[in-house]
């Protein structure tokens, strides 16, 4: 009765990140009540493996009293300071707690509210700072196909999935896209390392074309997450930093997906892709979701010289209410000791070739066409034919349905059309693993078996 009452209010008020127009108003969301470890509890009392981990970001899983009561406390003693004239012990120790974990000198800590206003921050700053160097065209961003980067007017700018930009405006004169990096989609007949050179000179290509004096800065999941856990060949993010130091052209890692572990390290740039970029943003896992909170980090040298005698007076008028705020600051260091004490990295180090292993398995099935991740993240990408690696023509109804097919034997996945994500909580067991890995495959044969019975061949 509760979950009925909880959804209608839902329905009736409660406007969620891509709402569908068309479905406005129906509800049929799940109602999630109650969460511990990997697990969410819906309306029916049965727990659930939570597959994608909320929104990629429950690192340490759920019902972390210690991250709770670090929060209440902060909130008793200092639930609010103001970021623009003043500060507080618990956010200042979380700057440099931040960067003493990231690579090379990247050392200056922007707190925002999320993903988006990071990214949109690490934006603002280039700008910021080409003006101040008298480069005042230099702006142009260039960005991938498939990228996710927020939802903010310059965030989503740079953002490159189609569906997720039909009726919106974007700064377009400042981005310029790439063509999609994914191997999988890679022209018939061309080896993986083909793939790789014509990808990077996409990337020189462009700044040649547009002229290096134009380009501001090449913006880059390490991994493309919801663009479906694109993988780009080995070395690509290595070689496109030397192509970016050659024209004078910033790097921005957007790790907001990347960080606090997901691929077994506080960040992946340098640990994982062998680079280190000149600003790298995060959100998410700095705080396991508990509260939020993102964080934009600038390399000292950026700052060298625009700073001191050479700021011509200049003041970086960015900034939120709830910058580096210290509530959810308490969340993220209790979060990153949670992490460090108990070795959750190397945890997900450990797990990961289980995991990838069990991944890669799903590839014998008829209706998956790849199979693909790096760490604790990966994809299942399904298709009618796989000779044509052709998308279903049904599309969004695949994803829900294997969705609907595992809800029923225990595991939440997180449908992208035709494509099932996870990046589940970082404490998953072995065991875990295999319990939603198994229930994963059981749900795509059921789906299988629906398609077939509608008429669609699945070869």
């Amino acid at each position: 009765m509760l979950s009925k009452m909880i959804a209608d209010l839902d329905a009736r008020h409660f406007v969620h990140p891509w709402e569908s127009m068309e479905d406005l108003g129906t509800g049929g969301r799940m109602v999630a009540q109650r969460a511990s470890g990997i697990h969410v509890t819906e309306g029916d009392g049965r727990p659930r493996i939570d597959g994608p981990g909320g929104m990629w970001c429950v690192q340490v899983g759920y019902g972390r009293a210690e991250i709770g009561e670090a929060m209440a406390y902060q909130a008793q003693e200092m639930a609010y300071f103001s970021p623009f004239s003043s500060t507080s012990p618990v956010s200042a120790r979380l700057a440099a707690v931040i960067a003493q974990r990231t690579p090379g000198d990247l050392n200056r800590v922007f707190f925002t509210t999320g993903g988006s206003t990071a990214v949109d921050t690490a934006l603002r700053f280039v700008q910021f700072r080409n003006n101040l160097l008298g480069r005042a065209g230099k702006k142009i961003f260039i960005t991938r196909q498939k990228a996710y980067h927020g939802s903010t007017y310059l965030s989503a700018s740079v953002s490159g999935k189609e569906r997720d930009r039909n009726w919106f405006d974007h700064a377009d004169a400042l981005v310029h896209f790439l063509p999609d990096v994914n191997p999988y989609r890679r022209p018939a007949g061309t080896s993986v390392e083909a793939f790789l050179e014509a990808k990077l000179a996409d990337l020189e290509n462009a700044i040649l074309s547009l002229g290096a004096d134009r380009v501001a800065a090449f913006i880059a999941e390490p991994i493309l997450a919801s663009g479906g856990v694109i993988v780009p060949p080995e070395g690509y993010h290595r070689r496109c930093l030397e192509i970016c130091r050659r024209h004078d052209v910033l790097y921005i890692a957007d790790e907001v997906v990347t960080g606090f572990g997901r691929l077994g390290h506080w960040f992946a740039s340098e640990a994982v892709f062998g680079m280190v970029p000149d600003i790298i943003t995060s959100a998410k896992g700095l705080t396991s979701g508990y509260a939020p909170l993102g964080a934009c980090i600038i390399s000292e040298r950026l700052f060298d010289d625009i700073s001191g005698a050479a700021s011509q007076g200049a003041v970086f008028s960015n900034g939120f209410t709830y910058s580096g705020h210290p509530v959810s600051a308490a969340a993220a260091l209790k979060n990153i000791e949670i992490i460090e004490r108990e070795g959750i990295l190397e945890h997900v180090r450990t797990l990961t070739p289980h995991f990838q292993e069990r991944l890669a398995a799903l590839g014998a099935l008829p209706l998956v066409g790849d199979t693909r991740g790096m760490g604790l993240m990966g994809c299942v990408e399904c298709v009618a034919d796989r000779d044509a690696k052709e998308p279903l023509a049904l599309d969004k109804a695949v994803g829900d349905l294997i969705d609907a097919h595992c809800r029923k034997l225990g595991l939440i996945v997180r449908p992208l059309l035709n494509m099932c994500v996870f990046s589940p909580p970082l404490i998953i067991s072995h065991d875990e693993v295999d319990q939603m890995f198994d229930i994963l495959e059981q749900g795509i044969r059921l789906t299988t078996d629906d398609l077939v019975r509608q008429g669609v061949r699945v070869a």
